[in-house]
């Protein structure tokens, strides 16, 4: 869900997501559960033992692949299942060895797998690894946090009992340049580190899975969280033209779907009238006010009146004092900074709400807010609070768990969040601003079954849920009923640290893979 994206030279807070060191004794505590690991061979793939033995670089310290089973205990029963921890080489028109790609698959043990719906899951950034999703929502295992769920430095890994794998076998891979995954050569990583270059190579790799693992039957879905919703739109695309794939379905988390409503929200009306309702939700939040009824009223006045008098000229006198008053009850934040900038709000919104406290709002979350390591700077500076103050600790925890349980051991660093691959990402014509609003248009025709899912937290100031409700407002009515759904959750952009969230997704989600 979750990332810094930059995008003609402005710089985005994305993603959902950074080593820090947690306590290694935490991630570790498990590895004798019951019911816990056993070790299986190496080498699923049919690979020598020692792949990358004699390999020059960085792709030597990869070993090969580990197979481990276990179980969990679900409310519907108790699962057996195998983990594979390995990678995947990707090579050039030349034959030569282009990359290698990490994933983690989870596979129930069933008399037919290729009955079992498989989902291929990733993270956005871009430049960001699956361990969020993987440690967050949908994996066997899941990250608790320390202090009601808000301290990174104290997590520890429990078993998920709204895993899903109790409805989904699960392929969690991390693009080129994050996780494990590393080109061949020191300076192939840009290679790969484009919209439709990025969309080829995970279209591949999961071609790959398809095929080694007698995949081709299956129901095959997509998820992906921030810019990982826009990655899934163009895999999922990539996947029907180059490697002759229909997904069922794509399940998007937090998405980033066009950039164009995404940007420039202090400068754009309709950009910043797509952010207000996501700043109504924290304020009705913090008042103890939320309804679905007054969240209705606030989109309702941000899409009329709000929306009127910023692509306008500037209001003057009462009318401007009434209108800034307005915004500013309905925000939270003092009437004076809502008229310094005549009503845009943008990033203005993290340093001005809790000012007087000397606190800093999260981008991630509007409702949370930790001390300010600036308070006198007049603009915010320095980390997020969630991102970085929380978010980090995914990569310690998922180095542990790979190590300790699914028995993947390397010195490699594992690169949960690598702001290089954003800052040289190429985006595409820049005459156009990227968008996957045709690719979904083109998979709604193409194929009559598919289905997409978007999910967002209500606070989230990143990717707003307005801005997905006037995507899918505007696109074509599909044939058949129900076939895109907008989903709600109490929290922000990475709302499945709510326990109570997390679940209520996994429920909807469910009866996706549920439908014919």
């Amino acid at each position: 869900m979750i990332r810094t994206l930059r995008l003609f030279g402005s710089r985005f807070i994305l993603a959902l997501l950074l080593v820090g060191l947690a306590a290694a004794s935490s991630a570790q505590e498990h590895s004798g559960r019951p019911g816990g690991p056993r070790r299986a061979e190496q080498g699923q793939q049919g690979g020598p033992a020692r792949p990358n033995q004699g390999v020059p670089g960085v792709l030597s310290l990869l070993p090969a692949d580990s197979v481990t089973q276990h179980s969990i205990a679900t409310p519907t029963g108790k699962l057996d299942y195998t983990a594979t921890a390995g990678t995947f080489s990707l090579f050039d028109q030349s034959g030569e060895r282009s990359a290698a790609v990490f994933y983690t698959a989870y596979v129930v043990n069933s008399a037919v797998p290729a009955n079992r719906p498989v989902t291929f899951v990733f993270n956005g950034g871009p430049g960001a690894a699956s361990a969020y999703l993987h440690l967050g929502l949908v994996g066997p295992r899941i990250a608790e946090f320390g202090l009601g769920g808000h301290d990174g430095s104290s997590v520890r890994l429990v078993d998920n009992p709204d895993t899903w794998l109790a409805f989904t076998d699960l392929v969690l891979i991390d693009p080129v340049g994050t996780g494990w995954s590393r080109p061949a050569k020191r300076d192939g990583g840009p290679a790969f580190w484009g919209v439709a270059a990025d969309a080829e190579s995970l279209a591949k790799v999961i071609a790959l899975y398809v095929a080694k693992n007698s995949r081709v039957s299956s129901p095959k879905f997509i998820l992906g969280e921030s810019y990982g919703g826009f990655r899934a739109a163009k895999v999922a695309r990539a996947l029907q033209n180059q490697q002759g794939i229909s997904v069922g379905g794509i399940l998007m988390v937090s998405p980033l779907l066009e950039s164009a409503l995404q940007f420039g929200r202090d400068r754009f009306a309709l950009g910043a009238a797509l952010q207000l309702p996501s700043l109504a939700a924290a304020e009705l939040e913090r008042e103890g006010a939320f309804s679905k009824q007054a969240l209705a009223e606030a989109e309702h006045f941000a899409l009329t009146d709000y929306l009127t008098a910023l692509a306008g000229p500037p209001l003057q006198g009462d009318a401007a004092q009434k209108f800034y008053a307005r915004v500013a009850a309905m925000t939270g934040l003092p009437q004076e900074v809502v008229a310094r900038h005549r009503g845009f709000i943008g990033d203005s919104y993290v340093k001005n709400l809790r000012r007087g406290e000397q606190k800093i709002v999260s981008h991630y979350d509007a409702t949370f807010a930790a001390d300010d390591p600036n308070p006198e700077a007049p603009d915010a500076r320095g980390p997020d609070p969630i991102l970085n103050g929380l978010a980090h600790s995914y990569g310690s925890a998922f180095v542990a768990y790979a190590r300790d349980e699914l028995g993947f051991k390397t010195d490699m660093t594992y690169n949960l969040l690598d702001s290089d691959i954003s800052r040289k990402w190429k985006w595409g014509s820049s005459r156009s601003q990227p968008g996957v609003g045709e690719d979904l248009r083109v998979l709604f025709a193409l194929t009559p079954s598919f289905r997409l899912m978007i999910a967002h937290g209500y606070s989230d100031m990143v990717t707003p849920f307005a801005a997905s409700r006037y995507v899918l407002d505007h696109l074509p009515q599909a044939d058949g009923e129900g076939r895109a759904e907008l989903e709600l959750y109490r929290g922000g952009h990475m709302f499945y640290l709510d326990p109570a969230s997390r679940q209520a997704f996994t429920a909807d989600a469910r009866t996706m893979y549920a439908s014919p």
